[in-house]
Parts: structure tokens; C-alpha cells; sequence
């Protein structure tokens, strides 16, 4: 997930916000604002829960941010490097650079979150029994240990992409030694318990709490989602083993001569081409960008003997160029877009592997992976 809002570096991991975020700080303030510290601490000015509300919501995005934090703190001393941390609408994001080694290291890493978010809890409720005078401030941090609780016992829910889940890999690829087996059992047990939430939602909103039911059946549609994608994903990392982007790749593309009007190369090759998008190459024949379709079809008609497309091209970042020696798995991380990746060979463009090719790979990689499990269980 890519932050929209970058908040900087803690302990040395950069750290961001997606734009929900955000939404989700500022409608906690609006309802404790008005709807929960009112309740529990009634007859005092509204500007005084508007100003607790104010505090206690970004202290909530804090704690959001500590359980996150903890994960990644652990991960770096069992030797897992930390791309980033991305906060967005259901919690936080911690994105590492490798595979864990160990599922003793993994459990630990899985747990250091819901730990982290009890400890806040705990924290929160002793500062409150302090502040039992103060009915306001007594409100606002009961409220912030009932929610961290309460994340902390969610998040350990077995089923992946939750620490639950990741817990419950840890545990089987201890226990039988198998690490795609028990990538397969954590994304299962994601998809049901996401199944779950979704029918548990349909109820609540039916019997009794609408907008409640709306919300734990989006976090179940969320979690069914995310541990079918990350089950593909496992599934396509082990079916790759051993392949080069080569074999993966679609070779023999048509290629954007950056240096050429937009016109003639709509007349000579874009016309006659199978593509929706083309590398762009400079005059030594090395990727700078792509160009698609409808990026050609917005110059307007009479403009295209003088545009070139090098000034419509979207450049291309160096982790979208790969090399066709490099290992297929690498396809996976790229990035996303229509072009997922150009693939080079001596300096020059010989493939490409588009967004298309990915779901393609992913598939294929899972049905190769899943097929050879099931010769090996047989």
C-alpha cells in the first residue's frame, strides 16, 4: 500500500499515512465528540469534549502507530529488514524486505503487536484510574484502552492477514516443517473467518446495530480478500522458484521510439499492434518510459506531427526495469500499473510483463505450486 501523506522516520523506518487514515482520525474525533464523551461524561461545555475528542484521536493513531512500530522493531533484530510502515483505514501496514527465517522468529514478530496494543491498554486504564476526577479525561482514556484491547484480541484472531494468522503459520511450520503447507492452512482459515465476519455483519445490521454491521462485515470482506491475495501471492512466490523472468516474460514487444512524433508511431506501429501499452526506448535502445493507447489518443489529432512521445511517456522507476536472467519472483514486487516491469538483456528491451502477465503468472505459479503439493501429499 502507498502512503499518500509521509509522516517521516521512527527508530529508522519510514513511516506513512494513506489518505483513510486520516478519514478514519477525523471520524473518531467527530464521534467522540458527540456522541461518546457526552454519554459518559454529561453536563460539561461541548467545547470540552471537542478538545478531549481532539487529543484523544491522534493518541489513538499514536497506538496505531506503536503496535506497527513493535512489529517492525522485532523483525529488524531477528534480521528481517523494514521497507516501511504505511497507517490506512483498519490499522497499519508493516511491509519488510524478506522472507522470515524461523517460525520461532515469526511468532515473535506476530505477537510483538497484540502485545504492544495491551500493554497501551493497560497503560491507558492506570493513567485513568489517576485522572477518576477528571470526567472527561477519565472518559477519553477508557475509551482508548477499551479500543486498544480490543484490537489486540481482533488482531489475534487465527486467520491470516492478521497476527493471529501469522501466528498460526508460525505455529504449523513449526509443527510439520511445511511452510507452504501452512501458508495454505493461514490463508484458508483467513478466507473463513472472513466469511464469518461478513455473515455476522449481515445479522447485526438486520437485528440490532446497522452501522455497526456495516463495519465488521467491510472488515471481514477486507480480510476474506486480503488472505485470498496473500495465499495467491505465497502460492506464485514458491511456484516461481527457479525460474527467470525470461520464461515468465512476453517477449518480442513493440517498442516507442522516444524521439518519434506521436503520429508516426501510431501510423507504423501503434495501428498495427496487438498492445495496449509500449516500452519507450531512448536511441540506445535502453527503457526510459511507457506509453499506452489512450495516453496516444489524448494528443489531440492535429498536435501529433509535433508531440513527440517522449513528452507524454510515463517514466519508468528502476525497480520496473528488470534483467531476463533475474529470477521470476522478482515480477511479483515490481510494482503495479499496466506495465508491471521491461525486461532487458544487454542493455536493450526483449520483454515486458504487464498486469495482465502478473495475474497470469500469479495464477499459473499457484496452479504449478498447488498441483505439486498435491502429487507430493498423494
Amino acid at each position: 500500500m502507498n502512503p499518500t501523506l509521509r509522516l517521516g522516520r521512527v527508530a529508522g523506518v519510514p513511516v506513512g499515512a494513506h489518505w483513510s487514515a486520516l478519514l478514519i482520525v477525523a471520524l473518531i474525533a467527530v464521534i467522540l465528540g458527540t456522541a461518546v464523551l457526552p454519554v459518559s461524561a454529561p453536563g460539561l461545555a461541548p467545547q470540552l469534549y471537542w478538545v478531549a475528542a481532539a487529543v484523544t484521536s491522534p493518541v489513538f493513531f499514536a497506538s496505531l502507530l506503536a503496535h506497527e512500530l513493535a512489529h517492525a522493531l522485532v523483525a529488524r533484530r531477528a534480521g528481517v529488514s523494514v521497507k516501511s510502515i504505511t497507517l490506512w483505514l483498519l490499522g497499519g501496514v508493516t511491509e519488510f524486505d524478506g522472507e522470515v527465517g524461523s517460525p520461532r522468529a515469526e511468532l515473535r514478530i506476530s505477537l510483538a503487536g497484540p502485545v504492544t496494543s495491551a500493554l497501551v491498554a493497560g497503560a491507558a486504564l492506570a493513567v485513568a484510574a489517576a485522572a477518576r476526577g477528571v470526567p472527561v479525561v477519565w472518559s477519553a482514556l477508557v475509551w482508548l484502552a477499551t479500543v486498544n484491547g480490543v484490537l489486540a484480541v481482533f488482531n489475534m484472531l487465527p486467520g491470516a492477514p492478521l497476527d493471529g494468522g501469522r501466528v498460526l503459520h508460525a505455529v504449523l511450520w513449526w509443527r510439520c516443517g511445511d511452510r507452504e503447507r501452512a501458508d495454505r492452512v493461514a490463508a484458508r482459515a483467513g478466507q473463513s473467518l472472513g466469511m464469518a465476519l461478513i455473515a455476522a455483519g449481515v445479522v447485526q445490521t438486520l437485528v440490532w446495530s446497522p452501522m455497526g454491521g456495516l463495519w465488521t462485515a467491510l472488515v471481514g470482506w477486507f480480510l476474506s480478500g486480503s488472505a485470498r491475495s496473500e495465499g495467491l501471492a505465497r502460492s506464485a512466490q514458491s511456484g516461481l522458484e527457479g525460474l527467470s523472468v525470461r520464461e515468465v516474460m512476453t517477449s518480442g514487444v513493440d517498442q516507442a521510439p522516444a524521439w518519434l512524433e506521436v503520429g508516426a508511431f501510431a501510423g507504423t506501429v501503434a495501428l498495427r499492434s496487438a498492445q495496449s501499452v509500449f516500452p519507450v526506448v531512448d536511441f540506445s535502445g535502453a527503457p526510459v518510459g511507457t506509453v499506452s493507447l489512450a495516453a496516444l489518443c489524448a494528443v489531440p489529432a492535429e498536435r501529433r506531427g509535433e508531440v513527440r512521445v517522449s513528452q507524454i511517456m510515463r517514466p519508468l522507476p528502476a525497480g520496473r526495469v528488470l534483467q531476463a536472467q533475474d529470477p521470476a519472483v522478482g515480477v511479483l514486487s515490481a510494482g503495479g500499473g499496466e506495465v508491471a516491469a521491461v525486461v532487458c538483456e544487454g542493455g536493450r528491451v526483449v520483454g515486458m510483463v504487464t498486469a495482465a502477465d502478473v495475474a497470469r503468472i500469479m495464477l499459473q505459479a499457484s496452479l504449478r505450486a498447488t498441483t505439486g503439493a498435491q502429487r507430493h501429499d498423494a
